[in-house]
């Protein structure tokens, strides 16, 4: 295939200003994701009998088990938010070509 003299490939892509707001979002994320493993650690420790590492909060069972389901929940949360983030930002690389100008599969 010829190319003529004013094709440009970088026309093919937008170019946007980098979104620091998703940025920021994946690294809130990921200091979430961070807590709730700390968190679940900190629980399942106490539940096995360990020192506790947060104080009172888990001395009995049921504090334990309440900050072990509380880290597995934000944990949860933090691989959402980053999974979303990253989504997002990955889909600004997208190429912005004509329907027509595609590969025809029949």
């Amino acid at each position: 295939m010829k190319l003529s003299d004013g094709f440009d490939a970088r026309r093919l892509r937008s170019k946007e200003p980098s979104n620091w707001r998703l940025r920021l979002g994946a690294a809130v994320s990921i200091v979430l994701a961070t807590l709730g493993v700390l968190l679940v650690m900190a629980g399942v420790a106490s539940l096995l009998g360990q020192a506790p590492g947060l104080g009172e909060l888990n001395t009995t069972t049921t504090g334990a088990a309440v900050v072990a389901v509380s880290g597995l929940v934000l944990l949860y949360i933090g691989v959402a938010l980053w999974r979303r983030c990253r989504r997002r930002a990955r889909r600004n690389r997208e190429l912005n070509m004509a329907p027509h100008l595609m590969k025809k599969h029949d």
